[in-house]
């Protein structure tokens, strides 16, 4: 086989008059390999099988199944060729369906691969994308839930991590977000997440409408199978993953998110778009003010009582009653309160804190567990587990009761039952 700069030589050298043996002796190969080339029955990189294709008796039916129906699977095309007479495995028919290039293009099912593609334009300030991206096995347990909201315009993007994607932690992450942009734009860009849009339909969720008017903006659902719509906020999911999150050294959700911010501040923001950087350019788009409170959603979250009378809530303990130890209670609160109520299965309203860090515990409620503590303390000296103790006097009577009642069992001699029966006779 020659290389590709053999095969231009011999063709710039056979163009210039040179004969196919001449040629031969100066790049040092077969005549008839020079021929061939020079014929263009070779071409470089390209091999000629060394046995005929066991495929090609069969191309013709392939073809033909194909046109029935472009999905068909390959394993039960291949449940069909082999009663036919095909003679190799499965993995060679593969490769040959493959290689001949069989299965029709399917326009329906191949989204945007193969079509022609175009920058979108985005005006400045005109819309926000959103998109979740999940990780699982995060380094706190769990799944990672991380909301990235994107500025199409400028590049910059911002994300909040949350322990659920239902609907209050979306709100929640989304006032987060926006909070760290600065502001909000006169639409959102979605895909069709179930919490803001109707499945099966471009409608909100009426739950949800009451969140958009909240906030002034309109909701803009991406056309079904259209992803790309949405394909800013798409390629901020790709760099975080691979610029933050495969390296990210945090050990706990908060610290998490607090290397997220810098991420996205000190890395992101500082990309080249153009002549400006995508700060420069954030900073120049019109975003409209915040409320000054975030949407009152309601955030609950269950879970057991330790032994020190605490449920823990967003990276802080709180403190119950001592009776409650072991009992699963539900902590619920509402955006923007400043307090979080803790209730029981059926409702009943157990304490009431202020939102806080690490432990907190009322006054009432240490009292109390000090109370069940301190009761539970004995004078008494620790058991002596290794001394001498024979059976007492209610051991010994139990025992005494035990014999009585084996010398009362009636016991049969079988011998003796034979003599008597022979005196009998």
């Amino acid at each position: 086989m020659l290389t590709q700069g053999e095969d231009v030589e011999v063709h710039a050298l056979a163009k210039r008059g040179w004969s196919i043996s001449a040629i031969a002796r100066h790049v040092g190969r077969d005549r008839k390999t020079v021929r061939a080339y020079v014929a263009g029955e070779k071409q470089p990189g390209v091999r000629r099988l060394a046995v005929p294709d066991p495929l090609e008796p069969f191309v013709g039916y392939l073809a033909a199944r194909f046109v029935d129906d472009p999905h068909l699977w390959l394993t039960a095309l291949f449940d069909e060729v082999v009663p036919l007479g095909y003679p190799r495995s499965y993995p060679s028919f593969v490769r040959g369906v493959r290689r001949h290039g069989l299965r029709p293009h399917c326009e329906s099912c191949a989204g945007v691969r193969g079509r022609a593609t175009i920058e979108i334009s985005h005006p400045s300030g005109d819309e926000i994308q959103w998109d979740w991206f999940e990780r699982r096995r995060a380094p706190w347990g769990g799944t990672a839930h991380i909301l990235l909201g994107t500025l199409p315009h400028s590049g910059r993007v911002r994300g909040v991590i949350a322990t659920s994607e239902d609907q209050p932690h979306l709100i929640e992450a989304l006032d987060g977000v926006l909070r760290r942009l600065g502001g909000t734009t006169p639409a959102w860009r979605t895909d069709r997440l179930a919490t803001v849009i109707v499945p099966g339909t471009g409608d909100v969720q009426a739950s949800f409408a009451p969140v958009a008017k909240h906030y002034g903006a309109i909701i803009r659902p991406c056309p079904p199978r259209r992803g790309n719509r949405k394909g800013s906020v798409e390629a901020a999911v790709r760099y975080a993953c691979g610029r933050w999150w495969r390296t990210m050294p945090a050990k706990t959700m908060a610290e998490a998110q607090v290397l997220l911010d810098r991420f996205c501040e000190k890395i992101g923001d500082v990309r080249k778009r153009g002549e400006a950087t995508v700060g420069e350019l954030a900073a120049a788009e019109p975003l409209l003010p915040l409320p000054p409170v975030p949407y009152p959603a309601t955030i609950t979250a269950a879970g057991p009582v330790d032994a020190n009378a605490t449920i823990a809530f967003r990276a802080a303990r709180y403190s119950v009653p001592p009776g409650f130890i072991g009992a699963q209670l539900t902590v619920r609160q509402r955006l923007g309160d400043a307090t979080l109520e803790i209730l029981t299965a059926s409702g009943a309203l157990v304490a009431v804190h202020r939102v806080g860090r690490g432990l907190v515990r009322t006054d009432e409620h240490r009292a109390l567990l000090e109370r069940a503590v301190l009761g539970e303390f004995s004078t008494r000296p620790p058991c002596e587990r290794k001394g001498n103790h024979p059976p007492g006097p209610a051991a010994r009577a139990a025992a005494n009761g035990l014999k009585r009642r084996e010398d009362r069992e009636v016991r049969v001699d079988l011998a003796r039952y034979a003599e008597l029966v022979e005196a009998a006779r």
